[in-house]
């Protein structure tokens, strides 16, 4: 499958000429609107290549509906007034000539012949009236939809009557402007983890990603040091030597937002196959048939397991390159992650975040005794089983079956041996950082994500060197843990940082250098990062190369003299055994 092309139902990111990002799903025979920009089928869209730039066409009367096109947009129209230099909307004057406006030359840039080199906007007044055509003559061009825009863009630079006076810097600003606007064009975007937080901060709720930005979650993947371990040669990924390569704990309050940023370094993220794409062929074609479900086994002697209630295949757990989610509700919020075509309550075997994703609750990490999931079924004869009815039957394995992955999941957990913690939650970081720390291998990385910066600092005091020392000198019994002076043991985490970074949009110009004004607000975000380390056991003794003492004359010779009889009785006690 050609992942450079549009699959059906699948979710795609269309980017406008304004920097706009609008995110919609590729179904077949349906309808996409973008406002004031028209609106197309899909089925334009499907098998067609990404990063292409599309523009919709006029709507064409087919029988009783309007249906409108779409057509590729060529480099060289894209860039044809990038290879214009001979502008004639211009007002700058020509290399070698003067201007043949001489008004108000004293703010002008001139040389000492007195001809204009470059002009200045200090004299223009901006004035309302200079734009002669109004918004309804507008609003109606725009609803007659004739042409893709470039047409009432031209109307409305040719009704302006202060046009000739603007510079040319002033002129293509203002048609930019205009072009952002009014062309109906839009570049077709594979969605990927940036993408779509950039759209969420944007156009959604940012507050449900806990207003994340897409160079913080470059900061999170960069110091969590996540990414894809390869098996050794002649071993294989579900082998059980290989548990504890490449495995990352997450703790997850964006939605599944970081889920998708640590599984797309892990190439786990998208699916490679078109049986992942839901609807995309009928529900008897997805379904294989389910043995014993409305008929009798083809074998009721031998009595086998049975496939799930859903036709999926039974598969085992990835043991390497996976990602734990520990999560504080009975059903982890992984709403983001059906973008990339993934259903964690429902997922298809053949997405690699089936085999390589699993969940656990803090109440089955900590106290699995007290959790049902965790709690064995009852366990029924083969003679009981083979009396059962088919439905009944099939429920009876199906609780054997989530009994035995959450028990794995559990006790997989709990023994630790993880590469990394990635960590964005309200909940508190101590705590959390209490209970996962000591499930980290030696040198794995912990990174700690947070909107604003006070709780990062207050943590990376837990971890510092002045805390380490007293803990050290009066460590406090482990039953009291954790204290009140020690919510978290600050001898596990070494070289504790907090930082934060912003990507700022910046207009570079002669003379007009300046960060563009109107970005949006809101949170920076902050990152906390420490490496976990294995304190020593037991006690720890210097050892080094000691500074030898100068001798002096006296010393030396008792020195010799010393050697000299211990020389002596040397030989005097070979020549007795002789």
């Amino acid at each position: 499958m050609d992942p450079h092309i549009v699959r059906p139902n699948t979710y795609v990111a269309l980017r406008f000429p304004s920097g706009a990002i609008a995110v919609h799903e590729i179904k077949f025979n349906t309808v996409i609107s973008i406002g004031k920009y028209g609106s197309f089928e899909t089925n334009h869209l499907i098998g067609r290549p990404f990063h292409y730039t599309y523009e919709i066409l006029d709507a064409v009367e087919s029988g009783d509906n309007a249906k409108s096109g779409l057509r590729i947009v060529p480099p060289a129209e894209l860039y044809a007034e990038i290879k214009d230099d001979d502008d004639p909307t211009s007002t700058e004057p020509k290399e070698g000539g003067a201007s043949d406006s001489k008004v108000d030359a004293q703010y002008e840039v001139v040389d000492p012949k007195g001809e204009v080199l470059l002009r200045t906007n200090r004299n223009i007044v901006d004035d309302v009236r200079t734009q002669t055509m109004t918004m309804d003559e507008i609003e109606l061009l725009k609803a007659e939809g004739k042409g893709s825009g470039r047409d009432l863009i031209a109307k409305i630079l040719h009704s302006h009557t202060a046009l000739d006076q603007k510079t040319a810097f002033a002129l293509a600003k203002y048609t930019l402007r205009k072009t952002k606007k009014y062309l109906r064009q839009f570049t077709l975007l594979p969605l990927d983890v940036p993408l779509l937080a950039k759209w969420i901060l944007t156009d959604r709720d940012a507050s449900k990603i806990m207003e994340m930005r897409e160079e913080t979650l470059a900061l999170i993947g960069s110091w969590s040091n996540i990414h894809f371990t390869p098996p050794p040669s002649g071993g294989s990924p579900e082998s059980p030597e290989e548990v504890g390569h490449g495995r990352w704990l997450v703790v997850d309050d964006t939605g599944g937002l970081l889920v998708a940023a640590a599984a797309e370094k892990l190439g786990i993220l998208h699916s490679t196959s078109d049986e992942g794409l839901r609807d995309s062929v009928t529900p008897a074609q997805n379904q294989a048939p389910i043995p014993g479900d409305g008929e009798a086994e083809s074998n009721p002697e031998q009595p086998q397991e049975p496939q799930p209630a859903n036709g999926k295949r039974k598969f085992t757990l990835a043991q390497s390159n996976t990602i734990t989610l520990v999560h504080a509700n009975s059903q982890p919020n992984l709403s983001l992650l059906r973008y990339f075509n993934f259903d964690a309550a429902n997922p298809m075997p053949s997405h690699p975040l089936s085999r390589h994703f699993r969940t656990i609750s803090w109440l089955q990490l900590l106290y699995p005794e007290e959790d049902n999931a965790c709690t064995e079924p009852e366990t029924v004869s083969l003679d009981v089983l083979q009396t059962w009815k088919t439905g009944k039957r099939s429920n009876y394995h199906r609780k054997r079956r989530r009994w035995e992955r959450t028990t794995s999941i559990v006790c997989e957990t709990q023994a630790g041996g993880f590469d990394g913690l990635i960590i964005a939650s309200s909940m508190s970081a101590p705590t959390i950082l209490h209970n996962l720390v000591p499930l980290l291998r030696g040198a794995a990385q912990v990174v700690v994500y947070s909107p604003t910066v006070e709780p990062l600092v207050e943590l990376a005091d837990y971890y510092s060197t002045p805390r380490r020392v007293a803990y050290l000198n009066d460590p406090p019994p482990p039953e009291t843990m954790p204290a009140e002076d020690f919510p978290v043991d600050p001898t596990l985490l070494l070289a504790p940082t907090v930082q934060t970074v912003r990507c700022r949009h910046w207009q570079t110009l002669p003379g007009r250098t300046h960060p563009i004004m109107t970005g949006r607000g809101g949170a920076d975000g902050y990152v906390f990062h420490a490496t976990r380390v294995l304190p020593a056991e037991g006690g720890v003794q210097a050892r080094g190369i000691s500074k030898k003492r100068k001798l002096g004359l006296g010393d030396g010779v008792r020195e010799l003299g010393e050697r000299r009889e211990s020389e002596q009785k040397a030989l005097v006690e070979e020549e007795d055994d002789m």
